[in-house]
């Protein structure tokens, strides 16, 4: 997968209120799920269970021009999203290098119900990153596009509802010079909604605009009134340049903060920077952390544009986000999981794993055979990579976030490891080794007591926690070193992955 190409990369520490646009709200149930991680929190938990996975009910391509480097797959996929009719939302990258559509499809079939392109431009890169849809609880769907603006479709289930364009520095703005914005600004994360149907994301800026932005963050009320922040404002520091790439900002539950990741480096690369916390209405910071590795304290961690971590909030109001290790494979790739409370202020047990990883929450109750004090757990891959000087025996981990174990590997103070699983198929292009879990955020199953879990060999899992079996398998592919993706669940409980740009849907 990508650390093997990630090693041999050159690591170094590179590191406005405006005037209302009017856009139409529906009344509907809220959609099942919106976005990364499912929710503004990132759990990606759900309640009302999952198919038995059987067979690959359907499948349909994200990529319809996929470009392999060697027999690697170097991009991130947006997630897929379910709307609040239970209908599935694909983004499908159309071209070479760039061109995107979001596909509504059948959950039982995937016939296509509509399709709406999308002119968004993706910022320079290395890994592509994703482009990053969101559905509003009002089943608004909102999509990246050109010169930082969204297209809003009012209701996502409907064939004849018609986009709306707007800018969060201003719609007319926009409109009176959109080739200016177009080659200058571009949307750099996924889009996180809240509760209210806000709308949160990062940008970068790369040249003069006619109203003068600055790489930050942007948010759009629900009324369609934007307003943004500087990345270096927000982090109080001049050296920060922007939001970390694929970095999909979280919101608390109540919608009153938002959490992001920003770092140094202009263009695309690693280079270190801040977890900071930001007023979700006015975009005032509350508070900032410098994130810095575990073993090497005054080393800052490196914030890579290749990577997706999020920040994930627990249900207690503690923030986890992954960050890669520096001195740079020191902690064999695996990076870190950072662990603070919600004011930032207080620093906790880190995971020992981080490396382009979102966690996902599970609730002890998932979990019987484990009686520690803790009323969640968080799931992270657990990789062990070859490449990194481990020695290839990739998992997965759950870990108690407030119990702690030394980490066999670094010699570090990390969260205790509850469960791991271990990748079942021998990795070829090692001497020793099973593939790598191919995964950045995992579907977790609490009816079922398992997370949906996605692998490097083409098979997606059912890892069950009280028997701590992957108790249920499908072959997808044949295999691909690639881009790690999401798993999620749809309304049907039919389970989707992605794999050799592909969305598999599964169930019985």
């Amino acid at each position: 997968m990508r650390h093997r190409l990630l090693s041999t990369l050159l690591l170094t520490a590179l590191c406005s209120p405006l005037a209302a646009q009017k856009f139409p709200v529906i009344s509907a149930k809220p959609p099942f799920w919106a976005g990364l991680g499912r929710d503004s929190t990132h759990s990606a938990q759900l309640t009302t269970g999952t198919q038995p996975m059987n067979q690959i009910r359907w499948q349909t391509p994200v990529d319809l021009v996929p470009q392999y480097t060697g027999t690697y797959l170097l991009i991130h996929y947006g997630s897929p999203l379910i709307t609040s009719s239970g209908l599935v939302l694909v983004t499908v990258k159309t071209g070479a290098s760039g061109g995107f559509q979001v596909e509504c499809r059948q959950p039982s079939n995937g016939g296509l119900i509509w399709n709406q392109t999308t002119d968004y431009i993706l910022p320079p890169h290395n890994w592509t990153p994703s482009c990053g849809s969101t559905l509003t609880p009002s089943n608004q769907l909102a999509t990246p596009a050109a010169g930082g603006t969204i297209l809003l479709r009012a209701n996502a289930d409907s064939p004849a509802s018609v986009p709306t364009r707007i800018a969060f520095y201003g719609t007319a703005a926009y409109a009176a010079n959109p080739t200016a914005y177009d080659n200058a600004v571009q949307i750099c994360t996924p889009i996180t909604s809240d509760l209210h149907g806000n709308l949160f994301f990062g940008f970068r800026v790369s040249g003069s605009t006619p109203v003068p932005l600055t790489s930050g963050l942007a948010r759009i009320a629900a009324n369609g009134t934007g307003s943004w922040v500087a990345a270096s404002t927000a982090a109080a520091d001049p050296s920060i340049r922007k939001v970390a790439y694929n970095c999909a900002p979280a919101v608390t539950a109540n919608g009153s903060s938002v959490y992001f990741v920003v770092n140094s480096n202009n263009n695309s690369g690693a280079s270190g920077g801040y977890l900071v916390k930001l007023d979700a209405t006015t975009l005032a910071t509350q508070a900032t952390v410098r994130l810095k590795d575990v073993v090497n304290p005054n080393n800052d961690a490196y914030l890579h544009d290749d990577g997706t971590a999020s920040p994930t909030l627990g249900p207690d109001g503690d923030v986890y986000i992954g960050v890669l290790e520096n001195s740079f494979g020191s902690n064999h790739l695996r990076g870190w999981l950072r662990h603070f409370d919600a004011n930032l202020s207080t620093t906790k047990l880190a995971g020992p794993f981080g490396w382009d990883d979102t966690p996902s929450i599970v609730p002890r109750s998932m979990v019987p055979q484990y009686t520690g004090p803790s009323s969640y757990l968080v799931l992270t891959k657990y990789n062990n990579y070859w490449s990194g000087g481990g020695d290839g025996m990739n998992r997965l981990g759950v870990f108690d976030p407030n119990v702690s174990m030394i980490d066999p590997i670094s010699g570090a103070t990390v969260m205790n490891n509850v469960l791991n699983v271990l990748g079942p198929t021998p990795d070829p292009a090692f001497p020793t080794g099973v593939t790598e879990w191919c995964i950045n955020t995992a579907a977790i199953d609490v009816a079922g007591k398992s997370a949906i879990v996605n692998s490097e060999d083409g098979k997606c899992y059912r890892w069950h926690f009280p028997t701590n079996t992957l108790s249920q398998t499908v072959t997808l592919t044949a295999g691909l070193g690639e881009a790690y993706t999401p798993t999620i669940v749809g309304a049907d409980g039919t389970c989707f992955a992605i794999n050799n740009g592909i969305l598999f849907a599964i169930g019985q």
